[in-house]
């Protein structure tokens, strides 16, 4: 079920026929998770608050690529100037009701306005792929590439609000079992990191494609820490809950513990206390609590349990250096050595909709014998989102980042269950608000 687009050469576009594809892939996955996955009736809902409802995303992601490619990068006319202002950008508000819309058009116009919107992309597509060869033209190279990667994106956005459903209403595509909750969770250990250097973000030149936060490459220097080899897992936060870890302000931000005592908050979003026990939101049902899991929670939550163990979150660069760094001094693409995003090392790529036990991978493990980096949920850092030194805004997308860059969003590393492959590279960033409660999102503690 996962979709992907071809790695080319830096500053190159692949073939008109690979490009297509590429985009049709993704296009199709859309069409599968309006069409199969969603429940009936669903489509105006807005099961998470400070979101549009699903409506909004059908008509976003066929208006981005005409508003990318077909008029801002080669300066054709559109296919229909109100929906395409309508559906041209999403929101990310701090609170509910935040950029509502008085009413949606009827999903038959949202849908007829899609097979035009798709008609023109081939086109140009087609276009810029041709003409690429003899006239390089890095903006709409990169608008391509931009819109490809925009839809392998909200394919997760969709995917996390469809598991906020209720389950009854939900059904598993075929093909895909129940989720593998697994038995109980490793025993605790940490990795000693030695002091050493951190590459973050890429090189410009050598990218074929990166968002505007990827680049320039920014190299810092870590001193010696220590890491858990697994991610904090679903038994591991159980303990916390069960200490009174969310009535003790001690372990909080004094702004995160006033949510959690305003929201009163006493357990993970996707956990549930019924019939003497937790459950755990998946993605197509409810599950009893699965011990071997990545707890998926909050950077204030997460933050929380770290001062409960005397720990801290690692910033993003010590997550780098657990990441990537060798033991020689060198660095590796993957935690695992070089090569591409491979889901026989990781929880990535849509091969299934769930986490899995942190201990389930042991060859997608790092130099240093961390585990579960990449896959499985991302992980969160301490570090706020923020721009490389150099940064500059990106020509197809010029506002991808810059509206966040607010210390309010932070950083997030590695992939979900549901990251497409082509999203699974070293340099790619993540981030949320801190306390945004919905993303597929796990984390681990160091100590300095």
């Amino acid at each position: 079920m996962s979709s992907s687009h071809p790695k080319p050469a830096p500053a190159s576009l692949p073939e008109p026929d690979l490009v297509l594809r590429s985009w049709r892939e993704g296009r199709a996955f859309t069409r599968l998770l309006f069409d199969r996955l969603l429940p009936e009736g669903a489509w105006l809902e807005r099961p998470i608050p400070v979101r549009h409802p699903f409506a909004f995303y059908e008509g976003h992601l066929a208006a981005f690529g005409v508003n990318t490619l077909v008029k801002n990068a080669l300066g054709r006319p559109g296919v229909d100037p109100v929906l395409e202002t309508l559906f041209e950008r999403g929101i990310d508000p701090e609170h509910a009701g935040e950029g509502s819309v008085a009413a949606w058009p009827a999903r038959e116009c949202v849908a007829a306005y899609a097979r035009a919107a798709d008609t023109a992309m081939e086109d140009a597509l087609v276009a810029v792929a041709r003409e690429a060869p003899e006239r390089p033209l890095p903006g709409r190279s990169e608008a391509v590439f931009t819109v490809l990667e925009h839809e392998l994106m909200h394919h997760e956005t969709l995917l996390y609000m469809l598991r906020e459903l209720p389950a009854a209403r939900k059904r598993r595509p075929a093909g895909f079992g129940p989720p593998e909750v697994g038995g109980a969770p490793p025993g605790y250990r940490s990795s000693a990191i030695p002091p050493g250097r951190a590459t973050l973000g890429a090189d410009r030149e050598a990218a074929a494609f990166g968002w505007d936060n990827e680049f320039p490459r920014s190299v810092r220097d870590v001193p010696a820490f220590s890491i858990d080899v697994f991610p904090v897992t679903n038994a591991d936060f159980l303990e916390f809950v069960n200490a009174g870890g969310y009535l003790e302000p001690s372990f909080w931000d004094e702004r995160d513990f006033a949510w959690v005592r305003s929201e009163a908050i006493a357990h993970p979003h996707a956990w549930t206390h019924r019939e003497g026990r937790f459950w755990c939101r998946a993605q197509f049902e409810d599950v009893p609590l699965p011990p071997a899991w990545p707890v998926w929670v909050t950077q204030a939550e997460a933050s929380a349990f770290a001062r409960y163990r005397n720990r801290t979150l690692p910033t993003e660069a010590e997550w780098h250096r657990a990441a990537f760094g060798r033991p020689d001094g060198g660095e590796n693409e993957l935690p695992w050595g070089g090569g591409v995003a491979d889901p026989r090392r990781g929880n990535f790529g849509v091969a299934r909709f769930d986490p899995l036990p942190v201990d389930s991978f042991p060859s997608g493990a790092s130099a240093f014998g961390v585990q579960d980096l990449v896959g499985n949920g991302w992980e969160w850092t301490e570090s706020a989102f923020q721009p490389f030194p150099g940064f500059r805004p990106m020509e197809s997308y010029p506002l991808y980042s810059t509206d966040f860059f607010d210390g309010d969003h932070a950083v997030l590393k590695g992939a979900s269950p549901v990251t497409a492959l082509p999203l699974v590279r070293r340099s790619y960033r993540n981030w949320f608000r801190t306390r945004y409660p919905y993303v597929f999102a796990k984390f681990r503690t160091v100590g300095r």
